[in-house]
């Protein structure tokens, strides 16, 4: 199988850049996007500056505590049509090069260019460039041969990164990163890895697969033996028909604040409900997500009997969901899904 070319493209700081563009006086302090813009009320962090992140800012964070963190900042509304303009005229460019795309959210894609004919790392700064000039937004590149390589090449030096792993170089780029930088490796299955004494992805790499698959399950405990090694062979898969559209957000302090969760699920069932629309779908099964602090995990669903892609209908059977759940510890996530999907 001949080496591929994958292009990991992540816009920096979206939500924030998007605002700078509009308000460009605003360049080089500390922005703060999320709810409608007022740290007093309740509501989460969608995006953060990099001027705002210095002072311990994150995406998730209740706005109270990122006011608290860094009250200099300055606080702006979500504004997710501006948004999505932006990551349309983003998608416009890449699909210039290659159809084969697949996009992740608003402002991240990979690209398979593999038999466009073209160098990657000319594709690249060419594509940089050009959302540079035409975009007036900065990006994050990744090039390796698997999707895998090229997310963590991309992530490698933010923001305005252009990072390059070559074959030749897995072993030594991989081996001393922190096993947590590996994709797929979130905090519960960190704390495990460094309860078998694995630390870095180096260690994880010298584990045997039949140690990992004992400790992690078969498929697993395989995806982390192949990924320690730089193996991935899963395919840039491009537009597909979606059979759900979903949104989560990670709180950045666990909470039982159920004003807090509930106003975040508001926001998360608003983005879903009018990309339904945009995308000229109607739903009828609606999926409530919570994750609790210990990382157990429910989901509860409600089927109605007519297609539907109204928010207040939507709004109404995800309450109905919410008030039949109970909150006994601490929440982490929650997510917010509709399915069940028919073109209008």
């Amino acid at each position: 199988m001949p080496t591929r070319s994958i292009i990991h493209i992540d816009m920096d700081a979206f939500f924030a850049s998007v605002e700078l563009k509009k308000r460009p006086e605003l360049k080089g302090k500390p922005i703060i996007v999320g709810g409608d813009g007022d740290p007093a009320k309740r509501g989460v962090v969608s995006a953060a500056s990099y001027e705002a992140r210095k002072f311990g800012v994150r995406s998730g964070m209740p706005l109270r505590t990122a006011y608290k963190k860094c009250p200099q900042a300055i606080f702006l509304p979500v504004d997710f049509e501006a948004y999505e303009n932006e990551s349309e005229k983003f998608m416009s460019i890449l699909r210039e090069y290659t159809p084969l795309i697949e996009s992740f959210g608003l402002d991240e894609a990979f690209m398979d260019v593999t038999e466009t004919g073209k160098n990657a790392l000319d594709i690249a700064r060419e594509l940089k460039k050009r959302i540079r000039e035409e975009l007036g937004l900065t990006t994050s590149v990744g090039i390796a041969p698997n999707k895998l390589l090229a997310k963590m090449a991309s992530d490698m030096n933010k923001p305005n990164g252009f990072t390059v792993i070559r074959e030749k170089d897995i072993e030594k780029i991989l081996s001393l990163l922190p096993v947590r930088k590996l994709w797929g490796v979130g905090e519960k299955t960190e704390k495990r890895l460094h309860e078998l004494d694995i630390k870095t992805i180096g260690d994880l790499a010298k584990a045997p697969v039949q140690h990992l698959v004992r400790n992690f399950g078969e498929a697993f405990g395989r995806m982390l033996y192949e990924h320690s090694h730089g193996i991935d062979e899963s395919p840039v898969v491009p537009f597909y028909e979606p059979s759900s559209f979903s949104r989560e957000v990670t709180f950045q302090e666990d909470t039982r604040d159920l004003y807090l969760i509930k106003e975040t699920l508001f926001e998360l069932a608003k983005d879903v409900t009018d990309r339904l629309k945009d995308n000229e779908y109607k739903a009828r099964t609606v999926t409530l997500k919570i994750r609790y602090r210990d990382f157990h995990t429910i989901t509860r669903a409600k089927t109605v009997e007519e297609l539907t892609n109204s928010f207040s209908d939507i709004w109404a059977t995800a309450m109905e969901i919410f008030n039949k759940i109970d909150f006994p510890k601490e929440v982490r996530l929650v997510g917010f899904k509709v399915s069940g999907l028919e073109k209008n």
